[in-house]
C-alpha cells in the first residue's frame, strides 16, 4: 500500500471507515474493501489516483471531479447503477464510499469461465440498457462502458454499471477532457475516437462492443497496437463473431458507424426482450403500440 493508504489503515478513513483488502485498480484509482464502523456494514471505497506533488490547482480539480462523479451517480438512484454513500477527504486525497457488490466484474467472469451464453449476454445487455437509460435521462454519458466496469452480484445475479469516473454531464467540462484518450479505445465509438462531439449514442456503440466481447471473449476491434485499434474502429469492415449470431440484429444495429442511424435504446431493448421471450431475435424491433 502507498503511504496514504497505510496511514488510513492505521487511523481509519475519516475516523469511520476501516480499510481492508484491495479489490481492484483502474485508471482513476484503487478500490478497497472497508468496514463502516458507524453503521456496521461493509462498503467499497475508491481512492482517487493523485500524481506525486500535485499543484494546488490540480488538487482542487481532482476534488471537484470526485464530487461531480459522486453527485452524478447519487442522482441516478437506479438498481443497475452502483450506489454512492459518501465522499470524504483525508491527507488531501478524496475518497468515494460506495456499496460493496459481492461478486466479480464481467471481465473477470469471462476470464475465469469463458464467454457467456447468448441468453446470459442478452440479460446483461438489458440491465445495462436500463442503467444507461437512467443516466442519459439525467444528461449523463458514462463514456467507458466495458466488461471491467460491469459487476455481477454473486447471490442475486444483479448487473451493476460502475465507474462513472470519466462520466460527462452534458453542458459541463470534466478534467478528463484536458488531454489524451479518455476511455478504452476498443470500446469507443468512432465519433468519440475521432474527437467529434459524441452524444448518448456513443455509449450504445460501447454496449454493442461489450455484447460481442461477452459472447466471444474479445472485441471485433482487438489489435496489437493502439493505431490498429483506431483504424479497425474507424475504417475496417466489422467482422462480427459467429458466436454473436443469435444477437446479430441488435449488435449490428448498435455498431452502426453513423450515430444518427445507430439503434436506439428502445429498439435495442425490444430486440433483446424478444430474444429472451422467444429464443430468437427478429430482424427489427416490433413497432410501438398505437396510443388509444
Amino acid at each position: 500500500m502507498g503511504d496514504s493508504t497505510e496511514s488510513t489503515e492505521s487511523t481509519g478513513l475519516a475516523g469511520r471507515y476501516r480499510i481492508g483488502e484491495r479489490l481492484g485498480r483502474g485508471g482513476m484509482g484503487t478500490v478497497w474493501r472497508a468496514w463502516d464502523e458507524l453503521l456496521g456494514r461493509q462498503v467499497a471505497v475508491k481512492e482517487l489516483r493523485l500524481d506525486e506533488g500535485p499543484s494546488e490547482q490540480e488538487a482542487r480539480k481532482l476534488r471537484e471531479h470526485t464530487l461531480r462523479e459522486a453527485r452524478t451517480v447519487a442522482q441516478l438512484g437506479h438498481p443497475n447503477v452502483l450506489v454512492v454513500h459518501d465522499v470524504v477527504e483525508q491527507d488531501g486525497r478524496p475518497w468515494i464510499v460506495m456499496e460493496l457488490v459481492d461478486g466479480q466484474s464481467l471481465a473477470d467472469r469471462i476470464g475465469a469461465e469463458g464467454p457467456l451464453e447468448p441468453r446470459e449476454a442478452a440479460r446483461v445487455g438489458l440491465a445495462l440498457l436500463a442503467a444507461l437509460r437512467a443516466a442519459h435521462g439525467r444528461g449523463v454519458q458514462h463514456r467507458d462502458v466495458k466488461p471491467a466496469n460491469v459487476l455481477l452480484e454473486a447471490e442475486t445475479g444483479r448487473v451493476v454499471l460502475t465507474d462513472f469516473g470519466i462520466a460527462r454531464v452534458t453542458g459541463l467540462t470534466t478534467i478528463s477532457e484536458t488531454g489524451g484518450v479518455v476511455g478504452s479505445p476498443e470500446y469507443m465509438a468512432p465519433e468519440r475516437l475521432s474527437g467529434q462531439r459524441a452524444g448518448p449514442a456513443a455509449d450504445l456503440w460501447s454496449l454493442g462492443v461489450l455484447l460481442c466481447a461477452a459472447v466471444e471473449g474479445e472485441t471485433p476491434f482487438h489489435r496489437e497496437t493502439l493505431t490498429g485499434v483506431v483504424h479497425a474502429v474507424a475504417l475496417e469492415e466489422i467482422r462480427l463473431p459467429g458466436s454473436a449470431a443469435e444477437l446479430l440484429p441488435v449488435v449490428r444495429g448498435l455498431l452502426d458507424r453513423d450515430a444518427e442511424s445507430r439503434t436506439g435504446p428502445d429498439e435495442a431493448e425490444a430486440l433483446l426482450r424478444a430474444y429472451l421471450d422467444t429464443g430468437r431475435m427478429p430482424d427489427a424491433a416490433p413497432p410501438a403500440a398505437e396510443p388509444p
